[in-house]
């Protein structure tokens, strides 16, 4: 297999340019490397494709994107087709989220999030997330109920007496794994009035979720990366969760190191997706997920 790596990267492959460990080369190697789960992380362009020509596509898409009635059909052809260009630029230039939305304003719909997380893993973003809550949601809960000391998390198992819908399950499962993880919940999910300056909103926040009310009623959610919101007015926690899990694929950013467990869940116990190396204190949880009593 190494011999047929080298092979491969001497043809020219661009992924294992990117990703070799070889030292011999001059120019340091800085580039973020795909994760295990991220099955075509720096594709080659198509054949009879030139960036010249793949760059005539974006701006075709760039006008498109411009008009009144958006032809979504078109929008995603041409997505699917530049998507080793976006690749190229995102992976090797590393460009500010504010550059990667100028050039690429589709990529930050909510439709080809979700079409960009299935090009690079191959996965359904949210059936994947909403099938692992699903599947866990009831021990969740009762790990949960197992922290008495763990004051939030009691609180949100408290909101259940007024509320059990499984959407709502959903929302205390993933707020919870913060708390429970001992991480600061500030850093994934900011809780806000709707009558706040967006720029106060966002302050300090890296990457995270907004959660908008209007006095004591939710109104809304939104995702946040950079102290910018990135996708606003999304209708739930566990879409919009979902969504900011498909933007750390699309945009090629590593988990923040102060929530990091939180979202090492998230990816490899809920979505199931590189889930076979976890640190040890996920492996911890899903072992205790796994066991018929707690």
């Amino acid at each position: 297999m190494g011999n047929f790596r080298q092979k491969l990267r001497e043809a020219g492959c661009t992924e294992l340019k990117i990703n070799t460990r070889s030292s011999s080369t001059s120019e340091k190697r800085t580039l973020k490397k795909a994760r295990k789960s991220e099955v075509n992380f720096m594709p080659d362009f198509p054949e009879g494709k030139t960036k010249h020509s793949l760059d005539e596509e974006r701006t075709a898409m760039l006008t498109e994107m411009k008009k009144r009635k958006v032809d979504w059909k078109q929008i995603q052809a041409m997505m699917t087709s530049t998507f080793s260009l976006r690749r190229k630029e995102i992976v090797e230039d590393e460009p500010l989220v504010a550059d990667i939305k100028q050039r690429w304003p589709a990529l930050f719909s909510e439709r080809q999030i979700e079409a960009e997380f299935a090009r690079l893993t191959t996965v359904d973003l949210k059936g994947c997330l909403f099938a692992g809550l699903d599947k866990y949601l009831q021990r969740f809960i009762d790990i949960y109920r197992a922290k008495p000391g763990v004051v939030e998390l009691k609180k949100l198992l408290t909101t259940l007496e007024s509320d059990c819908s499984n959407q709502w399950k959903r929302t205390i499962v993933l707020m919870g794994l913060p708390h429970y993880l001992k991480e600061v919940p500030s850093n994934f999910y900011k809780k806000v009035q709707a009558t706040v300056a967006e720029e106060d909103m966002t302050r300090g926040m890296t990457v995270g979720i907004l959660v908008v009310a209007d006095g004591d009623d939710t109104v809304g959610f939104a995702v946040v990366i950079k102290e910018e919101i990135i996708l606003p007015s999304l209708s739930d926690f566990p879409t919009a969760v979902a969504l900011l899990m498909g933007l750390f694929y699309a945009l090629n950013i590593d988990y923040p190191k102060d929530i990091r467990y939180t979202f090492e869940v998230i990816q490899k116990v809920l979505m199931d997706i590189g889930g076979g190396h976890c640190t040890a204190l996920v492996h911890g949880l899903r072992n205790r997920l796994l066991r018929k009593t707690l």
